[in-house]
């Protein structure tokens, strides 16, 4: 295989690990459901939406592209317009650099799943 073609495989790989980390959100209170996308010319965007009671969505996401000679990574915990989670977007030059922060920020974004839903839901009590 050439080197773009193991980045490309590299790329679905990490893809596929961050669709799996976010996918394993649950709660047993709020449905969820998991989505992944492109995003053109050159990205993707992979994550978990959860639906609270009262018909707010709450996204737990992250994200990949291209754009020049560098990969911008970002990843967030959204609840309809407000920012809960917001991980500095990455930039970096090579692939595996923004696979690697990939993976972390799908990480740092699943972490505290569980205690910001919890503190939705309290605040709709």
């Amino acid at each position: 295989m050439d080197s773009e073609s193991l980045a490309a495989a590299g790329l679905l790989a990490a893809l596929s690990r961050a669709s799996e980390i976010l996918a394993e959100l649950h709660h047993p209170f709020v449905r969820s459901e998991r989505f992944s996308y492109f995003l053109p010319p050159a990205g993707a965007r992979t994550g978990a939406v959860f639906v609270l009671p009262d018909g707010r969505e709450v996204r737990f996401e992250v994200s990949i592209a291209a754009s020049s000679n560098a990969f911008h990574v970002e990843g967030a915990i959204t609840s309809e317009d407000d920012a809960l989670l917001e991980l500095p977007r990455a930039t970096v030059a090579s692939i595996e650099d923004g696979l690697a922060v990939l993976d972390d920020y799908a990480g740092e974004v699943a972490a505290p799943a569980a205690r910001m839903i919890d503190q939705l839901l309290e605040e709709i009590a």
